[in-house]
């Protein structure tokens, strides 16, 4: 953990190295905060933000039928398909550039599975602690594949504001997609906090310099300066 500070800035960087890891064989997955049996006091969460786990899935295999209740559950799909059923009756095979988000709520069942025989599917699967429990569950999936680089997209919003998918948690959730040399610089509301989650590519956030796995927390700021480095694919949440 690399500690970052001036007047105004304070960044805390996590390595994609010091993730924690498991090898199922079927699933190889990446840990940013506890999750299974992995355990680390330190990172347990960051906000509301509670699960970030880059998940890559074997042809064929996946997560077999299973609940969830009061839970924000959001999943990216970097490259494959993902093909989703639960107990509301909803199924969907989801492609690069798809964002799925189940409302747990009071309580589901669902499974999600590598739709390919061939290919394994990359996904980023993200939980957020609601603002209240119990609720009705719920379910959206909406694709961005067609967003154009160069820009911040808002994927996710208490209110559904823009476009975005509504969630049950003041949080925005943006990705981006950068070339080389694009830079963006979001502007955080007085109290906010960030976090920054690199996917692919290497990225330039606030004078430091991220590879893919790589993160970042940021808070006493107002504005992140992202510049790619060669090019750079990431998410980046917004929380109270």
């Amino acid at each position: 953990m690399v500690k970052q500070r001036t007047k105004k800035i304070m960044m805390n960087i996590r390595k994609s190295e010091e993730r924690g890891h498991a090898n199922h064989g079927w699933l190889d997955s990446y840990h940013t905060f506890s999750f299974a049996d992995y355990y680390d006091p330190k990172h347990d969460n960051y906000r509301s933000l509670r699960v970030i786990n880059e998940d890559f899935i074997a042809p064929g295999k996946g997560f077999g039928t299973h609940p969830h209740s009061d839970m924000e559950i959001i999943t990216y799909i970097v490259k494959g398909a993902l093909q989703h059923r639960d107990s509301m009756g909803n199924t969907a095979v989801m492609r690069a550039g798809d964002i799925q988000r189940i409302s747990a709520g009071s309580g589901i069942m669902h499974s999600e599975f590598n739709a390919s025989s061939i290919e394994p599917v990359h996904l980023l699967q993200i939980w957020l602690l609601p603002d209240r429990k119990g609720v009705k569950p719920g379910y959206v999936v909406k694709s961005f594949a067609k967003a154009e680089p160069g820009r911040l997209h808002l994927a996710t919003s208490k209110t559904g504001r823009d476009g975005s998918i509504p969630i049950n948690q003041d949080a925005d959730l943006y990705f981006c997609k950068l070339n080389a040399g694009q830079k963006v610089e979001p502007a955080l509301r007085p109290g906010r906090h960030a976090w920054l989650q690199l996917i692919e590519g290497e990225l330039d956030a606030n004078g430091s310099r991220l590879k893919a796995g790589d993160a970042a927390a940021f808070s006493k700021t107002e504005t992140l300066k992202l510049s790619a480095v060669d090019s750079a694919h990431f998410l980046l949440f917004d929380l109270n």
